[in-house]
């Protein structure tokens, strides 16, 4: 399998937030349980032949968090958008981070290789 068709996943976090490492840790394993709950049948090739890769990248607010998440829409990618239940370090339904894919890196990497990680 080429490298730009290898499954990965990719998310997104708002780092305007000031969340915590911990905080922002909890997210991101929202956003990876929520995508194989929501999606088993898609996450299946990245749980089993994608070793579960992903890529932690960064975003400085929520309007470009929503404009790539409209954005993967367009390309077809899934998104699972991760919003807080506002009990710790931010206000309740608070969008925290998004998950793109499991797709392939190719198409993933058109929508977030832009982005830094995080």
């Amino acid at each position: 399998m080429d490298s730009k068709d290898e499954i990965k996943f990719v998310i997104v976090v708002r780092k305007d937030l000031d969340m915590g490492c911990g905080k922002i840790a909890a997210q991101v394993g929202h956003a990876c349980s929520t995508v194989v709950y929501n999606n088993m049948d898609g996450a299946y090739n990245w749980i089993n032949y994608g070793n579960q890769r992903k890529a932690v990248l960064k975003v400085k607010s929520e309007k470009e968090l929503i404009d790539l998440m409209q954005k993967a829409r367009v390309y077809g990618i899934l998104t699972t958008a991760i919003r807080d239940a506002g009990k710790t370090q931010v206000e309740a339904n608070t969008l925290t981070c998004c998950g793109f894919g499991p797709d392939t890196s190719n198409k993933l990497d058109r929508l977030t290789g832009h982005l830094k990680l995080l």
